[in-house]
């Protein structure tokens, strides 16, 4: 099922202190992209006997069928992926082949986004929850 889900995908981590729905502003400003929040997606995990919910943001490119997903990594103290607690948000990019050149452009857009401390490429074999992210 992995295996399956993380074909043919992208995913990168980012630092930036700010609200989801305030990142994802600037990265449609900056990107000219158009994430939204899917609520379908929404991700709730039970820790502590509580729940937490992690909210996603999607974005499908009109040619083609690569779609974008931004992953809220916080909620309420808790992380969806707690290997990675120094991210804010985690952006996987799936459904099509995306070049290396296109992942280091967008790495570089988001580096200029105000209040972006961090972004880099994470690799798959280094994400110890990776169903976590699968919706």
């Amino acid at each position: 099922m992995f295996q399956e889900f993380f074909d043919q995908t992208r995913l990168l981590g980012v630092v930036g202190p700010m609200k989801d729905y305030q990142f994802c502003w600037h990265l449609n400003q900056a990107m000219q992209i158009d994430f939204r929040l899917n609520r379908e997606l929404e991700i709730m995990l039970t820790r502590k006997k509580r729940n937490y919910f992690f909210s996603i943001f999607s974005y499908p490119e009109p040619a083609g069928s690569l779609v974008h997903y931004l992953y809220n990594n916080q909620f309420d103290g808790e992380y969806l992926l707690p290997e990675f607690k120094h991210l804010d948000f985690l952006w996987l990019m799936k459904g099509d082949v995306i070049s290396e050149e296109t992942v280091q452009a967008m790495i570089q857009s988001v580096r200029q986004i105000n209040g972006v401390q961090l972004v880099m490429e994470l690799s798959q074999d280094k994400i110890k929850n990776k169903g976590h992210l699968i919706f």
